[in-house]
């Protein structure tokens, strides 16, 4: 805990509160754009299909255990056909190590039946056209749209929805929706698709959940948790 003198609190609360947004947002995108030039999905892919696989079994699961498992899940199930004629009990050995097998071993069947029924095989960039893919909710539908198709959409996980809310970046937002919209307001267009990966690596391994590292962070003197929790 830092122990300040009130000089010195009132100068990091008067610069905190009393900053516009735009100025808030301007200082943590320079922030990230010098700290993390390279922002990218860590989940492991070669083409549209692969990557929708991973983002699905990526709900509620570690980036690094979807990566174990989808080689060999994708070496059996290689395209949309073999997957759909797939039984998702079959489907469901390659995946029981991750999180809620049972449903996403459905939902991948499911994904894939309707990506042929519905887009003759081909993963679609829309957002809107995402979601009608089981297991495909709007942050997995922005996912795919901003990751392969480098599309101005923003994803919301826990770690942005997190990050957002503790350095100020949304306020009062309920869900990841309210988030979003807050977001992409702030963020030029052409940034938005990068600024997603800030967030979510920022939120994974420093702004972490439980006992976030405001020592290794370079946000602090803007951060709203760091000066409502940290100082004293």
């Amino acid at each position: 805990m830092l122990h300040l003198n009130k000089k010195i609190k009132s100068y990091f609360y008067k610069n905190c509160y009393s900053m516009k947004k735009e100025e808030l947002f301007d200082i943590v995108i320079q922030y990230f754009q010098k700290e993390m030039p390279v922002a990218e999905t860590e989940l492991e892919y070669e083409n549209p299909f692969e990557l929708i696989i991973a983002v699905i079994l990526s709900a509620q699961c570690t980036d690094k255990r979807v990566n174990q498992i989808t080689p060999e899940l994708i070496k059996r199930f290689p395209n949309p056909k073999t997957l759909a004629e797939a039984d998702p009990a079959e489907v469901f050995d390659y995946i029981k190590s991750c999180s809620y097998p049972n449903n996403k071993a459905k939902h991948l069947v499911g994904m894939a039946q309707k990506l042929i029924e519905l887009f003759d095989g081909k993963v679609p960039g829309d957002v809107d056209e995402l979601q009608k893919l089981p297991g495909v909710g709007r942050k997995t539908a922005n996912v795919i749209a901003s990751v392969v198709f480098n599309k101005p959409a923003m994803a919301v996980d826990t770690h942005v929805f997190r990050v957002a809310a503790r350095i100020g970046l949304s306020t009062g937002a309920k869900n990841p929706l309210q988030t979003e919209q807050q977001l992409v307001k702030y963020i030029p267009e052409n940034l938005i698709a990068k600024a997603h990966h800030w967030l979510i690596l920022h939120g994974r391994y420093v702004c972490i959940a439980r006992k976030p590292k405001c020592e290794k962070c370079g946000l602090t003197k803007v951060c709203k948790y760091y000066q409502n929790e940290k100082i004293d």
